[in-house]
């Protein structure tokens, strides 16, 4: 039953189907609010995980 073929089909449907869903259930982007896609240099720290802290000098 688990063919290439329908491993290949019901792949592409799931994929299709989160798209779908994500361009159903998603705003516009406020540029205004967006936070920097790369935020080289920027002054931006990074946040929200323990590899962003810098260490400390103990």
């Amino acid at each position: 039953m688990l063919t290439r073929k329908f491993t290949a089909m019901l792949t592409l449907i799931i994929l299709t189907a989160l798209l779908w869903l994500d361009l159903v259930n998603s705003k516009p982007l406020d540029p205004f609010r967006a936070p920097a896609v790369l935020a080289l240099g920027s002054g931006q720290a990074g946040a929200g995980a323990h590899c962003a802290a810098l260490p400390t000098a103990d």
